[in-house]
């Protein structure tokens, strides 16, 4: 029996996120570390969708809630056998992996956000789910707009990042075609060349943090594989900002793994949605889902007695 995790990244938050968390004592040393971090009125501020989506918000705050959720669950389900983060959720992957720990993690997070910021500037940039896209649509949208693939899918789907204007006439085009297109609440072009500006920089941020070999299969977004050297972790996690997201091939590299049954640790239920339709076989569901620690640990334990 094995256990897989999921870290959500920016864009999974919303205002009724882990409400549960704040009766959670397993989760009380995190969100007092989260408080620290955005100040002790954030959790009245989630109302605030403008604040709540800035990216110096966005990615601490996603990062803290989903360690403050695995904290409350780790001591209730069975070490995990695989573990990936999708964008910034690598940093919530990387601490429950016992790479760093979360403090490190949550102060790595601010600093992300913050480089990436100064890198873009003046420049309005953002993101582009694309869905449901015949064939050979996404690689004409990237030719006809200037716009990268930030994230990879499945063959028809990915995000695209680019200028914001780049961005609105892609989805026109998209959506002209045929496929399904949603602008997300991300204001940055992450995993794209607009941010290679800020991989040396956050390069030097990582270096100056202990890294620990993974104590699980540390599936990388760079190219979609577990890495477990120190050296190698460390350059995957620098470049990941400035590259595209192999998030395809880190699904299957969890699925091979043979993982019995897939837990996502944070807000939002989206990568559960993505993993279930790709591997309906082996069930996913998000924590957020869930009303307390004890009913989400309660569905892994039940799930992975009945795989056998």
């Amino acid at each position: 029996m094995s256990l897989g995790l999921l870290f959500p990244g920016q864009g999974s938050q919303h205002a009724d996120m882990l409400r549960w968390l704040r009766h959670s004592p397993g989760a009380a040393e995190s969100l007092v570390r989260l408080e620290h971090a955005l100040g002790s009125g954030w959790v009245d501020r989630l109302a605030d969708a403008g604040w709540m989506t800035r990216n110096i918000v966005a990615q601490p705050l996603v990062t803290g809630l989903a360690l403050a959720a695995w904290s409350a669950l780790r001591p209730l389900v069975p070490a995990p056998a695989a573990i990936a983060g999708y964008s910034v959720g690598e940093l919530a992957a990387f601490a429950a992996a016992g790479v760093f720990d979360d403090a490190a993690a949550l102060h790595l997070a601010a600093t992300r956000a913050a480089l990436m910021d100064a890198c873009l500037g003046v420049h309005a940039t953002g993101l582009l789910s694309i869905a449901a896209a015949p064939a050979g649509l996404i690689e004409a949208l990237c030719a006809r707009h200037q716009l990268a693939v930030a994230i990879r899918i499945d063959i028809d789907r990915a995000v695209l990042g680019g200028g914001v204007a780049a961005l609105d006439a892609a989805e026109a085009d998209a959506d002209a075609h045929g496929a399904s297109p949603v602008r997300l609440p991300i204001g940055v072009a992450s995993h794209t060349p607009w941010l290679a500006g800020a991989v040396s920089p956050w390069s030097d941020a990582l270096a100056a943090v202990p890294f620990d070999r993974p104590r699980a299969a540390l599936i990388c977004n760079a190219s979609g594989g577990a890495l477990h050297r120190v050296d190698a972790l460390r350059r995957a996690l620098a470049e990941q900002i400035a590259t595209a997201v192999e998030w395809g091939r880190c699904m299957e590299s969890m699925a091979e793994r043979r993982v019995r049954c897939v837990l996502e640790v944070g807000p939002g239920s989206a990568l559960a949605r993505i993993w279930n339709a790709r591997h309906p076989q082996i069930p996913a569901r998000s924590v957020d889902e869930f009303q307390s620690a004890e009913a989400a640990a309660g569905w892994v334990r039940s799930t992975l007695a009945a795989a056998g």
